[in-house]
């Protein structure tokens, strides 16, 4: 059973950045396609952005579009998503998932292919 944990979260200002990681208990990430996801108290969960297996392929929620970026790092151990000019309604814990769905050059923000999941960072936008 792959094993993500997720770091990188903690309180910041508004506008201000944020870098939250994925990593797998042991491994890589390559062969899979990575999603983070957000639920904050009271809404449901919803797609932030997701990256595929190659990295060739992102998608952003319509919500943070143009101010999250991700990306996986050189070794492909990670999975970063840089947030910048965040705002009190991005307060929310963040989690990120593995598409099961190996190797196939795609990815999606719905939750539907994402079977294995972190437990959760909190990003918290306050001043």
């Amino acid at each position: 059973q792959l094993q993500l944990v997720e770091s990188g979260g903690g309180l910041v200002q508004p506008g201000g950045s944020l870098r939250l990681s994925c990593a797998a208990s042991s491994g890589t990430l390559d062969t899979y396609a990575i999603g983070w996801f957000r639920q904050a108290p009271g809404k449901e969960r919803e797609g932030v952005s997701c990256i595929s297996d190659r990295g060739s392929i992102r998608d952003y929620g319509d919500s943070v579009k143009g101010r999250f970026t991700i990306s996986r790092n050189g070794a492909k151990t990670t999975v970063y998503l840089q947030m910048a000019s965040l705002k009190p309604e991005d307060t929310a814990v963040y989690y990120c998932a593995a598409d099961w769905r190996a190797n196939r050059n795609s990815c999606t923000i719905g939750m539907g292919p994402y079977n294995f999941w972190g437990q959760g960072t909190q990003v918290t936008v306050s001043s």
